[in-house]
């Protein structure tokens, strides 16, 4: 035989939600600034959304002042877009599950045969001058004369 349902808070016919009291309200702030971001934030959740009027409590004219002011202090970026939120569920491990080819970056430099040089190497036959270019120009420049 089954018990009987126990009944909750919730099940009492009589019993109505209790209305949100908004901030506009309590603290009767008439007009929503833009310039305000302390206010404005406090609409806002921690990844930078507006918040419901269901959550905040405000009316519906309250809620359009509200996130009008929040559009606005967005294009004047005196409050975020969003919030960069930076996970780790990978672990270290690559986006694709799909075991792929590891990226080019991930590979060691390849090291070049004894007496070559590999990019970005550079030799002692590069780092002297050649002579030709040396003699040229010293006949060049004024023999004796400093220009200070």
């Amino acid at each position: 035989m089954a018990r009987p349902r126990r009944t909750t808070k919730r099940d009492a016919p009589d019993r109505k939600p209790k209305k949100k009291v908004s901030i506009l309200d309590t603290e009767r702030i008439v007009w929503v600034d833009y310039k305000d971001v302390a206010l404005l934030r406090r609409f806002m959740s921690e990844r930078a959304k507006i918040r419901a009027r269901r959550v905040t409590g405000n009316d519906a004219q309250q809620q359009r002042a509200v996130a009008r002011a929040i559009r606005v202090a967005r294009e004047m970026a005196l409050l975020p877009y969003s919030v960069r939120q930076v996970t780790h569920r990978n672990k270290g491990k690559r986006d694709r599950g799909d075991g792929g080819p590891p990226s080019r970056r991930d590979e060691p430099m390849p090291t070049p045969p004894d007496g070559e040089t590999g990019p970005g190497e550079v030799t002692a036959e590069a780092v002297e001058p050649d002579a030709a270019v040396v003699e040229a120009v010293e006949s060049t420049e004024p023999a004796g004369e400093d220009t200070a």
